[in-house]
């Protein structure tokens, strides 16, 4: 069975995408699961996790209301304000599909905003709830989340799009090499095989993307490595099907046993997929 480990869905009316401008035109349309059907129908992926998209509970209420008529959607992951009566959040969001709350680290200005105080005291309610935390980050974060995972060893934590690499041709830097080993030291952290595509940008392909690919795999391990496709923002590079058959090219070489782990078996267990049941 393949997971899709990250996608997104959206609405254009509901109008909390504060995020998509011009820059993003190509994708500024209503994108909703009739539209990826075929694309994972044809990829073989028979469940996903959607991932939110904005900032809002509204957001995450909308993604659980698909699910709920979408047997595709396997899991969502939400967002919910971790300053605020977090309990409270979670009681109004509380559904047998809603697996993770994700902050959108990279939009917010002051960088070790998720270390503060009442973040950490939030985050603990997050993971007394029986939910993870999507990292939606940048290599300017690693070092805080290496410490987030230190404070909170009790929250399982899902580094997005493998941190954002900043490519110097086929080179994601040294600094983004040291801060995923140091991520990948704390057993309650792993990470997404997504978002690549983007991050690189024209001429991607999976010989350009790999050395990405082992030095995950290397730190992570299959027990801790996802593929997603972030879709539908993989289309501003690319297609689901071409970024699907990179990521088989760059595991060709690994065994039966790692790549199901990779394409399936690995989500279904961090994101306990198998489960239906009210988070507690």
């Amino acid at each position: 069975m393949t997971i899709d480990a990250h996608q997104h869905f959206w609405r254009i009316a509901r109008g909390d995408y504060s995020w998509m401008d011009d820059s993003v035109a190509a994708i500024r349309r209503d994108l909703l699961p009739p539209d990826l059907a075929p694309l994972a129908q044809a990829a073989g992926v028979t469940g996903t996790v959607a991932v939110q998209a904005a900032p809002t509970l509204e957001e995450t209420e909308f993604l659980l209301s698909l699910s709920d008529t979408t047997p595709l959607i396997r899991g969502v992951v939400g967002w919910l304000d971790l300053t605020g009566d977090v309990p409270r959040q979670i009681d109004r969001l509380a559904h047998p599909r809603l697996r993770g709350i994700r902050p959108m680290l990279q939009d917010i200005p002051e960088t070790d905003w998720i270390l503060r105080d009442d973040v950490l005291t939030g985050l603990r309610q997050v993971a007394e709830a029986g939910l993870r935390m999507d990292a939606l980050i940048t290599p300017r974060h690693l070092a805080l989340i290496d410490r987030l995972a230190r404070a909170l060893p009790e929250l399982p934590l899902i580094i997005d799009h493998c941190a954002k690499p900043r490519f110097a041709g086929s080179d994601p830097g040294d600094n983004w090499r040291a801060g995923i080993q140091a991520l990948a030291r704390h057993p309650q952290v792993s990470c997404k095989l997504s978002g690549l595509a983007n991050e690189f940008g024209p001429g991607w392909s999976a010989p350009r993307l790999r050395p990405v690919f082992d030095h995950v795999f290397a730190c992570f391990g299959p027990e801790r490595v996802m593929w997603g496709s972030d879709w539908p923002v993989l289309e501003l590079a690319g297609t689901y099907a071409k970024w699907h058959a990179a990521a088989q090219e760059m595991a060709a070489e690994l065994t039966l046993a790692e790549r199901e782990a990779l394409f399936g078996n690995t989500a279904r267990r961090i994101y306990a997929l198998d489960q239906e049941g009210e988070i507690q």
